[in-house]
Parts: structure tokens; sequence; C-alpha cells
């Protein structure tokens, strides 16, 4: 969950930050005095206003997760106006009442920073909204790679690679007293830009204040669990032990069958075929036995999260390799297609997005007025539409400046909105050369239309020509694809 990761070796580790959290609801988003040692915002609470216009009024298009009724909350994906991506995980409303609880929960949870996790940046307390907010991992879940793959299988190096980071993710938080982890599961394990594994910080928070603590079919839970509806740090080891089995077959396997084809001794039926020569025999076993430790019916039996980290660490392989590469993305800017216009975008073409504004006109003003409409309005709005028509043709004959003064004319009005105004002085912006401006615009266009893809590529320029490079990767990424779904469809 979030843009501002640091690339780190396989054994790095941040320093945790001592203190009590801050929680400062009129924080300014750009002072840089709030910026803890390792790059991450300190904890805070922000406010719903906030929130609603990070993610376009919690648009639904910016849904990253949803999940049932015995765990009922939503996760959305969001930018700040400091142009970090969140993640924003939506309690339902009678999930939370007592508002001190929740913060209590919250703050605790946002002492833990470590690179091992996606942390927890702050949280929204007012009203009955009760909501988290932490650094977003941009290329999905463990479960998606790991039984939804597209081109290739996760490799075994991958795979250990995976469970070490989980260990070292379980022991940091145990040493800092976090030991209790609800629901670990392969929807918990995320991959930041570099395709490197983190683990979720939402699930060192339980799910309710009553403590329900799995979401997930109740033959993964751990037996103790069904008996006393409590989790304990050996029960967190137990969801582990199923996690290995993930990592071993590929698939989602529940404990009872595969402990049963560990004692057959039938490993090829709980080996994912696709690993077929990535490993050794000895290699395989000793996954194995340490998935079979962790599965233990006794609680006191199972290894604690230290001596799982012990275990793993001489069997990863080609330690020095970048996750990216043993995940088959060679580069960054191969990580995804980009389409002829979003090309150009790349390249800062500001002609061809002209030319392109210019030949679609309104018709991508999506839910709000159309050119039909402007026609319509009476003659007391008609020095507003003479306003818009003079940023039109200044527009049309690249005189930018006269564009700009003409569409602020329109925008200061306040009467309705359009997303192509702000597109259109967005791109003026550029073309001036003010690129803070131009992309205040374009976010204003993606709000108002989250689905636009010219919003996107607009923000892309912006952010290139302000030096935010990985920012901009993003925001093509996502115009790129949004532009390929329109076609598609």
């Amino acid at each position: 969950m979030g843009c501002k990761c640091s690339k780190f070796s396989a054994c790095c580790w941040s320093t945790e930050q001592g203190g009590d959290p801050v929680l400062e609801a009129n924080i300014d988003e750009n002072e840089d005095n709030n910026i803890e040692g390792n790059g991450l915002p300190l904890f805070r609470e922000y406010t719903i206003d906030q929130l609603r216009k990070a993610t376009s009024g919690f648009a639904i298009e910016n849904i990253v997760s949803e999940h049932g009724e015995k765990a009922p909350n939503v996760v959305y994906k969001g930018k700040l106006e400091n142009q970090m991506r969140i993640a924003i995980k939506r309690f339902n409303k009678s999930a939370w009442p007592d508002t001190h609880q929740f913060l209590e929960e919250a703050r605790a949870v946002g002492l833990i920073r470590s690179q091992r996790l996606a942390n927890l940046l702050g949280c929204c307390c007012e009203g009955d909204e009760r909501l988290l907010v932490s650094e977003y991992m941009s290329n999905d879940t463990l479960a998606k790679h790991l039984f939804h793959w597209e081109t290739q299988p996760m490799k075994w190096a991958m795979r250990l690679r995976v469970a070490l980071h989980l260990a070292q993710a379980l022991e940091y938080c145990t040493s800092k007293g976090r030991a209790l982890y609800h629901d670990l599961n392969a929807y918990r394990v995320l991959f930041d830009d570099d395709f490197n594994p983190k683990l979720s910080c939402f699930g060192l928070m339980k799910n309710s204040r009553d403590g329900k603590s799995y979401s997930t079919n109740l033959a993964f839970t751990p037996p103790e669990y069904l008996r006393t509806g409590r989790v304990t740090p050996e029960s967190v080891t137990y969801s582990f032990g199923t996690l290995l089995l993930d990592l071993l077959s590929g698939k989602h396997i529940p404990p009872s069958h595969a402990l049963d084809l560990i004692r057959d001794r039938n490993l090829r039926s709980l080996t994912d075929s696709c690993l077929e020569g990535q490993f050794s025999d000895d290699e395989g076993t000793e996954l194995v036995r340490l998935a079979s430790r962790c599965l233990q019916s006794e609680p006191r039996e199972r290894p604690n999260p230290k001596s799982l980290v012990t275990a793993l660490i001489p069997l990863q392989k080609d330690s020095e390799v970048p996750s990216h590469v043993l995940m088959g993305i060679p580069d960054g800017s191969a990580a995804f297609p980009l389409t002829p216009l979003g090309e150009a975008c790349l390249r800062m073409d500001l002609t061809s997005i002209h030319e392109l504004l210019e030949k679609i006109g309104y018709k991508d003003d999506e839910g709000t007025a159309t050119e039909l409409s402007f026609q319509m309005w009476t003659n007391q709005m008609q020095e507003t539409l003479d306003s818009k028509k003079k940023g039109d043709a200044a527009f049309r004959h690249k005189d930018f400046k006269t564009a700009i003064d003409g569409y602020t004319q329109f925008i200061n009005v306040g009467s309705m909105v359009s997303p192509t105004i702000y597109a259109r002085r967005s791109l003026s912006y550029l073309i001036s050369n003010m690129p803070t401006e131009a992309l205040g615009d374009a976010m204003q266009a993606q709000m108002i239309s989250p689905i636009w893809y010219i919003a996107f590529y607009l923000q892309a320029i912006a952010l290139l020509a302000l030096g935010k490079e990985n920012d901009a990767q993003v925001a093509l990424k996502e115009g790129s694809s949004l532009e390929t779904k329109k076609n598609t469809n």
C-alpha cells in the first residue's frame, strides 16, 4: 500500500521509531518536518473530507477489495494531495462504535514501522466513520500471483523469499509487543512497486471491537480458535503454516488434507507441478517439515517466529536477484504496456495531447454538462458561457495564456463542473511551464470523472515535469489500463 517505499536488499531492516505516535488532524501534508527517519510520514489522524477527496468520493472504481459478513469492510486505493498513494480500509459503521477503543488500537498498530510491512500511516475517526490509512502496495496480492497467475507461475526462489519476509515481519511485530495477527492468509501478503513481498498492517488490528479474527473458511482456522474464539501467538504460527502449504502447492489446500498427504509421504501430490526441477528433494522435504511443525494440533508444539526465520534463511536461493526479476518483470518500464497515447505522454508530447483534446471536444464529460447543455443555458449565464467560448477559441488557436484566463473565469463561477475544462486548463498550464498548477487541475478532472484516462495522462506529464518519475509511472499505468478498457468495451 504505498509509493514512498525505498528499495532494499533481502536482509535490510528499517529502524524502529521510539516515542508516542503523533495524532495531529491539521498537519499540512506537504510539511517535510513531519517525516520519520524511514521516509514515512508520522502516524496521524485524517479527516473524512481528506480521504473522500483522495478516493474521488470513495468511487467504486477505487475499490481494491471487499470482505464478507464476518468482517464487513472495504479497502480503497487513493492519493493524497502530496501525491502519496494510500490504501484506506473503511469499516462497517457498527464494527467500532467506541471511538476511544478504535483510536487506541490504531495508535498501537501505528507505532510499528518495518520495511517488511505495508505500514499504517494514520486513521480517521469522525462521526460514524472508522477508517485506517496505510501505504499502498501497487502489485496485487500473493493470492493473485500464486493462484491466479497470467504469464508465469511464481518461481521456487521467490516463494522462499515470500516465506522469509513474512516470518521476519512476524518476528519484528512480536519483538515490538504486537504478536497477534488476525486472519493471516494469501490476501494479506502484498507486493510493492519493486515486487518485494510485504505483510499488510491491517491484520495487526482486530476486524471489530468484538475481535472477530477470521473471515476465511473455518477449515483453515487453528483448532484452538474453533474451541475458544480467541487468537494467540501460536494461532498466528498455525496460519503461517497454511501459507507455507499455499507456497508449496500453488493451491489453497485445507491443512487436514495436507497433513494426510504428508503422513502418507505423498509429497508429489502436495507440490506444485509448475515447480518441477527448481528444487531438490531435500529442500522440498525441509519446507514440508516446517509446515508440519506449524500445523501441530497442540499450540505449544509450534515454532515461534524467530525459529521460523532461523529455519528459512538457509533455504534461500538467488538472494542477490531483485524480486521483480524473479517475478518475471525485467525492469520497471516493462512492467506494463503503454498505449500509443501513453507513449506520447511518456515523451511529454504536448502537441499530441492538444490535438486529442481538441478532437474529442466535450464528449468525455460523462455525468456532467455536455456541449449541447452549454448552449441551453439561460441569458443570465451568458457571461459565463462567453468565458468558456473565449477559452475554447484560445485553446484551439494555441493562445494558452488567454485560454487559462477564459477557463479560470468559467471555473470561478462554480455553477457547473466539467472535467474537460480542467483538462484543457491543465494542458495550458503545462505548455506555460506551470506543472504544479497543471497537476492540480488534472486531479480535479479525475475527481469529477474517476475513470477518465485523459486525467491520469495529464497527471503523469505534470509529475514528470516535477521530477516525480515513480508517481508518473503509476499514473501512466492507470491511464493506459483505463484507455485500453474503454477501447475494448
